[in-house]
């Protein structure tokens, strides 16, 4: 029993770090693009986000609102770096107080031998891309592709009974109007950055990696972590 109530409590706590994340994203897209997500992508695209973790209207409704009440100070920065094995990170950051983030973020590469590179200098590594999940529920998978296929979609994949939808970024919010036109609630839809190229690791060397990444989304400061590790299946197994 205690260790149930371990598990749930740790389960809890990390669910309220991914809203804090949330909360903020929705506050500072509300902030730059305005209220109305029919008109703002990216407060349409953080609204997405956040019903996918089944995040209670009310609390998506009051972030809005405070980003009209009061400009927050939240600033956004990204990191760039290798961890050790030569994987290449990308940290995407919001933040009220730069110097604190740096040193947070800059403290994780150094006592886990990675090494913070410049600005810029891994975006050969990575593509940003749109990536919408939809349940495939009583959709017909070829019928549901050619209908989509034109709206911008790159590449389309089905596993677990999961639709996987890779967009361009200039394409990403007309396939989700798309999407919304047929009807379709998307479970997730997000910009991530997408490695154009994956490395495999050992098992063993593939879970300190993720120890490092997991040492990163800690941060209240980090929204998102992207690596260019391949996740294999016997890295989930190990895992599990």
């Amino acid at each position: 029993m205690v260790n149930h109530q371990r598990k749930k409590g740790a389960a809890d706590a990390k669910r309220g770090k991914i809203f804090t994340k949330l909360i903020k994203e929705i506050t500072i897209a509300a902030e730059i693009g305005g209220p109305d997500p029919e008109s703002n992508p990216r407060l349409r695209t953080a609204i997405q986000a956040a019903k996918g973790m089944n995040m209670p209207k009310d609390n998506i409704s009051r972030a809005i609102s405070k980003a009209n009440k009061d400009s927050s100070s939240y600033q956004e920065t990204t990191f760039e770096g290798y961890l050790p094995q030569g994987i290449g990170i990308f940290v995407e950051c919001l933040t009220d107080n730069n110097n604190r983030t740096v040193s947070n973020v800059r403290a994780i590469f150094t006592k886990h031998g990675g090494s913070l590179g410049t600005n810029g200098s891994l975006s050969f590594l990575f593509d940003r891309k749109g990536v919408i999940t939809v349940p495939k529920g009583d959709l017909d998978p070829e019928e549901f592709e050619l209908n989509i296929i034109d709206a911008g979609v790159e590449e389309i994949e089905l596993s677990d009974d999961v639709f996987t939808i890779t967009t361009p970024l200039e394409d990403f919010h007309s396939v989700q109007k798309h999407l919304e036109g047929m009807g379709i609630e998307p479970e997730s839809a997000e910009l991530q950055r997408v490695p154009n190229d994956t490395k495999v690791l050992t098992v063993e060397q593939s879970l300190q990696i993720l120890k490092i990444v997991d040492h990163f989304e800690d941060d209240d400061d980090v929204q998102n972590v992207f690596h260019n590790m391949e996740i294999t299946d016997e890295v989930i197994a190990a895992m599990e």
